[in-house]
């Protein structure tokens, strides 16, 4: 048996799982089937139960849950240093109900009224054929850490709160999420999340209007103005960019009486930490400007409460950085070339990264994830299946 046979991942079994994971729900917070199957899956392979390890981050995060982060180390059998295999186990609400089916060279959901949740049950199953690979063919490899995070489509809370200890300390680290197998996200950026709430004073539409102060007046004098200002959406000052989205708004009850209160949740995301400080101070003026602006009869004024969280920082690992090296080697020894990539959304790395672990991101062959069109390629699902088991043993090379 030559070295390139021994190391070729048992692809359909990985479709198998990829498509009964993608069966199970599991939206943000309600992640602990998807758990359940990973550790069921893990065990019937050989793993004992001390590798094994849930902690309890869903009692710590906004969103509340059933089940926290799980874990599975190994230790090596050889001297190198600790690799990380993560992925994250929640979907969007769209997937509820999915029914994968495989057609042609897709799996898709037999449903066209949901989405597929292929982001990321298929992370979930490369990460967790890898490990099924090592432990049932007793492959050589580095010490290893198997990690599925939760509550990463709400704000990458399992990423954020997870214990370092936990996760036996990686020099390196590769985590599956969106797009091509070749890909390899190597930065991101960071966002502020942002809850705004304006006040008015509430009175008859009719009889009295003079008398009231319309939070749905004040929340759309400064929305306009971000956008005049050039705040809002894509912004460009200078060389610095960043963007902005007043993302829902809620207010008022009825057409007679002035509205008295407005609840916003936006956004501000930029690499750049300082500029997007920046973004949070000028939607935070704006919104006084606006207060200032509408008063009632009698001089009263609203008032306006901003309450900011950072979701998470921004990274970019330098190229010469060995994680991606050794992430590049992979891919190449595909007959495939790699392509560096800055993402422009959230991924868990941002936070792995944060805690000092220096982490790549890869994808598994989705297509349109978050929508009911998402699709998963079933080559390239495979192709990360490859990579994967490569990076696992150390065989990059």
């Amino acid at each position: 048996m030559t070295s390139k046979d021994r190391y070729e991942p048992d692809t359909r079994r990985a479709t198998d799982l990829v498509m009964r994971l993608m069966a199970i729900p599991g939206k943000s917070g309600e992640e602990a089937e998807v758990a359940s199957f990973i550790e069921r899956q893990l065990r019937e392979a050989g793993a004992p139960a001390s590798a094994l390890q849930r902690d309890a981050v869903h009692r710590r995060t906004p969103v509340g849950g059933n089940t926290g982060n799980l874990a599975f180390r190994l230790s090596g059998t050889r001297r190198a240093p600790r690799r990380m295999l993560s992925a994250h186990m929640d979907t969007v609400p769209t997937c509820l109900g999915c029914r994968p089916v495989l057609r042609g060279k897709q799996i898709q959901s037999a449903d066209a009224s949901t989405g597929l949740g292929a982001d990321d049950r298929a992370g979930v199953a490369v990460v967790l054929n890898s490990a099924i690979e090592i432990l049932t063919r007793r492959l050589p490899h580095p010490p290893l850490t198997f990690c599925w995070f939760v509550q990463e489509e709400v704000g990458l809370h399992g990423s954020r709160r997870v214990k370092k200890s936990m996760l036996g300390k990686p020099r390196l680290a590769f985590n599956w999420d969106g797009g091509s197998p070749y890909k390899l996200t190597i930065g991101a950026t960071g966002s502020y999340r942002l809850a705004i709430e304006v006040e008015g004073l509430a009175a008859h539409a009719g009889v009295a209007p003079a008398s009231g102060v319309s939070a749905i007046a004040i929340a759309s004098l400064a929305i306009a103005d971000l956008e005049h200002g050039g705040w809002h959406g894509q912004i460009r000052k200078g060389k610095r960019l960043g963007t902005s989205n007043i993302g829902t708004i809620h207010g008022g009850e009825t057409t007679n009486v002035i509205a008295d209160r407005v609840v916003m949740r936006a956004e501000a995301r930029s690499h750049d930490p300082a500029f997007r400080k920046r973004i949070v101070r000028e939607i935070e003026a704006a919104f006084v400007r606006a207060v200032r602006q509408v008063r009632s009869v009698s001089g009263a004024r609203g008032r306006v409460r901003l309450e900011k969280q950072l979701d998470y920082e921004s990274f970019r690992l330098p190229e010469n950085d060995l994680c991606i090296q050794v992430a590049e080697q992979a891919v190449r020894s595909l007959g495939q070339e790699p392509e560096l990539a800055i993402a422009n959304g959230g991924i868990d790395a941002n936070w792995t990264n944060r805690h000092g672990i220096p982490t790549v991101s890869l994808g598994c062959g989705q297509v349109a994830p978050h929508t009911v069109r998402e699709a998963l390629d079933v080559e390239r699902f495979r192709e990360a299946c490859r990579i994967a088991l490569r990076l696992a043993t150390g065989t990059e090379s």
